[in-house]
């Protein structure tokens, strides 16, 4: 299996790169600066030099030709402003979802954030709230894709924590923390169960085995309507 990260360079990307080559498999990641490529090579993965931000869906699936799977792992970042959340984190998201569409890729998978699907509040601070509304608006263009098979996972407040291999993984988990070691191990099973596809996704820290919570998601997640 071979699959193609885009944000590679980010500390869930990496995590991810790291568990996909331990088991052998092939894994890229998309970077824009081609001074990081050595942190992925690393990690076992093939750096990518593709901004994604500049490229078109048609450079961007040359990229994806001989991928299974695809992963939305990008973000603008702390200290980007109200423009890089729209570039990126919206923009960026759609751009990687029409280029696997044209590579024929189906396995598609989104780190989105909670509150994504709501209106920010009124007195919150303008930079988060753009790039909540642009989390969102991104989820809802996957989300009306027949053609990708999509899941967004949506993490609360990121931790560098140990992992402990436990979980909550709902539609609605309510707020709380997640290591972003965990974070990368369901992302990495997630890749693997087919059951999780067309599905929206909360994940905090819990008491389920994260094998056995993405198992479970057939009886406790809920397919959106294309």
């Amino acid at each position: 299996m071979r699959t193609v990260i885009a944000g590679g360079h980010g500390q869930i990307a990496l995590r991810l790169e790291r568990l996909l080559a331990a088991r052998g498999e092939e894994v890229a990641g998309l970077i824009r600066r081609p001074e990081h490529a050595d942190d992925l090579r690393s990690a076992g993965a093939e750096p990518i030099v593709c901004d994604l931000e500049s490229s078109s869906a048609e450079e961007v699936a040359r990229h994806l030709r001989d991928a299974d799977a695809a992963v939305f792992a990008a973000g603008a970042g702390p200290g980007s402003g109200t423009a890089r959340k729209e570039t990126v984190d919206r923009a960026a998201a759609v751009l990687l979802a029409d280029a696997a569409e044209l590579a024929g890729v189906r396995r598609f998978l989104v780190v989105s954030a909670m509150g994504a699907d709501d209106e920010p509040p009124a007195d919150m601070e303008p930079v988060f709230a753009a790039y909540l509304r642009a989390k969102g608006a991104a989820d809802d263009d996957i989300r009306r894709r027949v053609n990708l098979d999509w899941t967004i996972l949506r993490p609360g407040r990121l931790t560098n924590h140990p992992g402990t291999g436990r979980v909550r993984l709902e539609p609605r988990t309510g707020r709380g923390e997640i290591s972003r070691d965990d974070v990368a191990a369901v992302l990495l099973a997630l890749l693997d169960d087919p059951r999780a596809a067309r599905v929206t996704l909360e994940l905090v820290s819990g008491d389920v085995p994260i094998d056995q919570a993405v198992a479970e998601l057939g009886s406790e997640a809920t397919e959106v309507p294309d």
